[in-house]
């Protein structure tokens, strides 16, 4: 008669198997097979586990079996089984993985599952499994814009500093201008939304003249001080500086946060600047608009308030532009940085090097 191989315990492994064995919380296959194991190892026969634990002589030996080869990490997985057989050999589903990546359809910039499955004589769910599987998108673009600024380490270094570590007794503003906002008016009303449909809108429009708004942001308390322009020029810029000047306290020094934009550094504002020592201009580098949290909520305003307003003419679009700041500063969100300069540095690198490797 055969006889199982024995099973021999060290201290460590019956202490295990008997937390397993007595334990409410651990599952029962788990339970189940550290019985079967803490009998094995006592001289009980195969055949008189299986009809103590009400189980298969086979199931007994499969995982007497699988604790001599892995020990205890066998027990906590299940045994591997077979599966079933692909239907799709490995082979064309490398060939639509490369052709995903590394050609185009002749007439198009992109792939499409459909004209995938053509190429490659399968069916549309085919190739949409295959690329949920790979996480493969060729429908999706995402744009990007690395700085070509010469002093780009210098300049995120001075930004992020004032975000992660401001000096005392100062107040940093993200400061910016949203130019040229449109009061946009459809040319017919639209439907509201009700069940199973949703509101609809014509897509063209009469244009009744722009506004442009100059906005700072404060990254202390996340209110907003905002004024709405006709013009975007140097003057209006220092309108909006005077303002500023008004309403924060004289005892703190301010620390503005601005872009590139030839009106930040007119004569006549640097003239301005050099009156009121209180104030200091920060400029992100180029093409890093990211950089000024401000753009953040303007992304808000445009998206709660400007993108499906009707507006008639100028003056109902800057009400409802001073609408949305009065509502928003009555119960500010603070916007916090949280990302490091090395942090970014080392995002900047990746992107260059991926950059490189295709030229």
């Amino acid at each position: 008669m055969r006889t199982a191989a024995p099973i021999r315990l060290s201290s460590d492994e019956r202490s295990v198997l008997a937390t397993w064995a007595h334990g409410r919380r651990f599952p029962l296959r788990l339970v189940q097979r550290a019985r079967i194991v803490q009998m094995a190892a006592d001289g009980v026969l195969s055949q008189d586990i299986a009809r103590e634990l009400d189980i298969s002589r086979p199931t007994v030996q499969l995982w007497r079996e699988r604790f001599l080869s892995l020990r205890l990490e066998g027990l906590e997985k299940d045994a591997p089984r077979p599966g079933r057989i692909p239907s799709l050999p490995e082979k064309k589903v490398r060939a639509v993985i490369e052709a995903t990546l590394h050609t185009t359809p002749p007439t198009a910039t992109h792939w499409s599952t459909r004209s995938m499955a053509k190429a490659h004589g399968l069916s549309q769910a085919t190739i949409h499994r295959i690329w949920k599987q790979h996480h493969l998108k060729p429908h999706l673009v995402k744009t990007f814009k690395i700085s070509r600024d010469t002093h780009f380490v210098e300049k995120l270094y001075d930004v992020v500093g004032l975000y992660l570590n401001p000096p005392d007794k100062s107040l940093v503003l993200c400061v910016d201008e949203k130019s040229q906002i449109q009061a946009l008016d459809r040319t017919q009303p639209g439907l509201p939304l009700k069940k199973g449909r949703c509101g609809t809108m014509t897509h063209d429009y009469t244009r009744n003249g722009t506004t442009t708004l100059f906005a700072a942001l404060s990254m202390l308390d996340g209110k907003v001080i905002g004024d709405c322009m006709p013009r975007h020029r140097h003057q209006e810029f220092i309108r909006f500086l005077k303002k500023i000047d008004v309403e924060i306290s004289p005892e703190l020094d301010l620390h503005l946060i601005v872009d590139n934009y030839g009106t930040h550094k007119h004569p006549r504002v640097k003239s301005w600047l050099r009156r009121h020592p209180r104030f200091h201009l920060h400029f992100i580098p180029t093409s890093s608009s990211w950089l000024n949290v401000v753009e953040r909520w303007f992304r808000e305003l445009t998206d709660k308030r400007i993108r499906r307003g009707s507006f008639g003419n100028v003056p109902e679009l800057i009400a409802a532009i001073k609408d949305y700041l009065d509502s928003h500063n009555q119960n500010p969100r603070v916007f916090v940085w949280t990302a490091s300069v090395e942090h970014i540095l080392t995002k900047v690198a990746k992107c260059k090097e991926a950059l490189d490797s295709l030229h």
